[in-house]
């Protein structure tokens, strides 16, 4: 099972990238993978091809948009493990200080 973070920085007219990057994040939110959105990237659980599938996605639409320039950046967490890790691996560090983190 892979947790995939990635930021992906379209290049376009303007200071506001906003409506490009809502365009992908539509293709997240349709993908069916369970996902968190950050003000910094959007992590991604799957497995490896499907994850990778919906990376490629976003950058084909931003393309297909006109994009001139993409930046992708992407840190990729490995590990024979069941599904749930999104939520887990942040419940298991709660346990471990006894309290609820302000998330």
């Amino acid at each position: 099972m892979v947790l995939l973070e990635f930021q992906i920085s379209p290049r376009a007219d303007g200071d506001s990238v906003s409506a490009l990057v809502a365009q992908a994040i539509d293709i997240v939110d349709r993908s069916g993978l369970p996902y968190q959105l950050t003000p910094m990237g959007t992590i991604l659980e799957g497995e490896w091809d499907e994850t990778f599938g919906v990376v490629k996605a976003c950058f084909d639409k931003l393309r297909e948009a006109g994009c001139s320039r993409i930046g992708v950046h992407l840190k990729v967490d490995w590990r024979d493990a069941p599904a749930g890790r999104l939520q887990g691996k942040t419940a298991k560090v709660e346990q471990v200080l006894g309290r609820r983190l302000s998330t």
